[in-house]
């Protein structure tokens, strides 16, 4: 149901640190003419865990209205709480999202069982395509290939996202889930691997800045084109690295003001990209062609 090159697209913000709609608009036709196969508003790179409840709706509806139906919209509607997350995934099937993405519940470090539950819960809360999503960099969990052998059961969940960056476990999803599950890379600089390998797409901070590279590489890796898919990821391999100098999304939203759609705001406790950092990032940006 959702493959190729999802944008986990950032939240513009003035510099007072209120969400800048109007930009919002720019970066949402930005992308539907650059093939971006769908976008994933207020994840990680959307500053979700910075947005109040208020604002984070707010964002939800209106990517839903922008973008119109011409391409998926999948929400971030993950928490570290299971009612939090339902409420959340309820407030997007309403608006009429076409997904909702899920990240495994942070901090408090459920177990497997614990994980299960979490996402059945929300499964048969709300009737809406759910995408559980792993990476336990941030939330120090790890959503282990046999929990999500028991979403095979749950006809909602229909993708899991793994940023864990292994191939091998990328591998072992795809044997375990076949047809069934969708596996969707979270990790750039595996993607293009993860995809030969029968991964479906990859939800990506790349395809922020090079949305048309990264949807052509996606595009033929998933076709099975090796050589290709290597071509066009020369391209945008600088980025998938240099994207991540300081943490996702404060190197991101500076590349996108450099590139005039959006301003600088970005909120505490992120602050603006560190001046060191600057040739080498636009030295990527150069490569991918932006």
């Amino acid at each position: 149901m959702f493959k190729g090159s999802m944008v986990a697209v950032a939240t513009p913000m003035h510099k007072d640190g209120t969400v800048d709609f109007e930009s919002y608009e720019n970066l949402i036709e930005f992308h539907i003419q650059n093939n971006t196969d769908a976008l994933v508003p207020v994840g990680t790179t959307g500053e979700s865990a910075t947005l109040n409840h208020n604002e984070h709706c707010k964002v939800v509806s209106f990517v839903v209205e922008k973008v119109a139906k011409r391409i998926p919209v999948i929400a971030g509607t993950g928490a570290n709480s299971t009612s939090e997350a339902i409420e959340l995934t309820k407030y997007a099937y309403e608006a009429g999202v076409d997904g909702c993405l899920s990240v495994t519940p942070y901090y408090n470090k459920p177990t497997q069982e614990g994980l299960y539950l979490h996402y059945k819960s929300i499964a048969e809360a709300v009737p809406v395509p759910l995408i559980p999503y792993n990476v336990p960099g941030r939330t120090s969990c790890d959503m282990l290939p046999k929990t999500v052998e028991r979403f095979l059961k749950i006809t909602n969940i229909v993708a899991v996202k793994e940023a864990i960056g292994k191939l091998e476990r990328i591998k072992e999803l795809v044997d375990i889930c076949g047809d069934k599950i969708n596996i969707l890379s979270g990790d750039d600089l595996t993607a293009m691997e993860a995809l030969l390998l029968g991964g479906k797409g990859v939800i990506t901070v790349t395809g922020n800045i090079a949305p048309k590279y990264m949807h052509l590489m996606c595009k033929a890796a998933i076709e099975g084109d090796r050589k290709l898919a290597e071509e066009y990821d020369k391209k945008i391999v600088g980025l998938h690295k240099d994207l991540f100098l300081e943490s996702n999304p404060i190197p991101t939203k500076w590349a996108l003001y450099k590139m005039g759609l959006i301003k600088e705001g970005i909120r505490l406790p992120l602050t603006n990209f560190s001046e060191e950092h600057h040739e080498q990032l636009l030295n990527s940006m150069r490569a991918a062609e932006v």
